[in-house]
């Protein structure tokens, strides 16, 4: 294989990998969306309804709030709480943050993926660029002044790569900070519920 077929295929791999790098971002973008809107539906009212009966100390009743809704986080982890209550407070403390940890990883799996589509399709539309100059430069070399038809078209390809490959990453690293931004708030509020937890526990009797 010659060097001018050797850059006309790793033109072509580079639009193969940015092609399939798109379709896997979609795909781990709706994933996701649907993991997390499960996790935090109906969020305010069930965040709400969990820290009334903390107050209360009406323990028995957060498993009745997980059995309404048992894809929500914050339901899953207040009847965790309410499940180990007794362990003691220091226990009780270490279960929670390990909990939290346990959710977390649970909502984070497949997020790399976007992180590393977003910040290396850039460089993918970069290489497709470079091809395309080296092909230009190719041509200019090969067929002089009759050949600027060919390189423009080379230029142009260069240029069409740095933009798919920007094309690719903006959209990918917007939809990853999203879900980084609802982990941390999910993550705020898990804390929020611990702390209620710890703090119902440690103000009087269990019921």
């Amino acid at each position: 294989m010659g060097q001018l077929e050797l850059v006309t295929f790793g033109e072509y791999a580079v639009f193969v990998l940015m092609g399939i790098a798109s379709v896997i971002a979609v795909a781990v973008g709706l994933e996701r969306a649907v993991v997390f809107n499960k996790s935090s539906a109906k969020s305010a009212e069930i965040i709400k309804s969990v820290i009334e009966r903390l107050r209360k100390k009406d323990y028995s009743t957060l498993a009745e709030v997980e059995a309404s809704n048992p894809k929500n986080i914050y339901a899953r982890f207040a009847s965790f709480g309410s499940e180990h209550r007794n362990s003691g407070a220091e226990s009780l403390s270490e279960l929670l943050a390990a909990k939290t940890i346990e959710e977390r990883i649970y909502l984070e799996r497949r997020l790399p993926i976007l992180s590393t589509l977003g910040n290396n399709a850039p460089f993918l539309g970069l290489l497709g660029t470079v091809l395309g100059v080296i092909k230009a430069f190719y041509g200019m070399g090969a067929l002089g002044a009759s050949g600027a038809e060919v390189v423009m078209k080379s230029i142009s390809t260069a240029l069409f790569a740095t933009a798919a490959g920007l094309f690719v990453a903006i959209p990918v690293v917007m939809v990853n900070n999203f879900f980084s931004k609802k982990l941390k708030v999910i993550s705020q509020n898990l804390d929020i519920i611990s702390k209620e937890f710890l703090a119902s526990l440690s103000s009087g009797q269990n019921k």
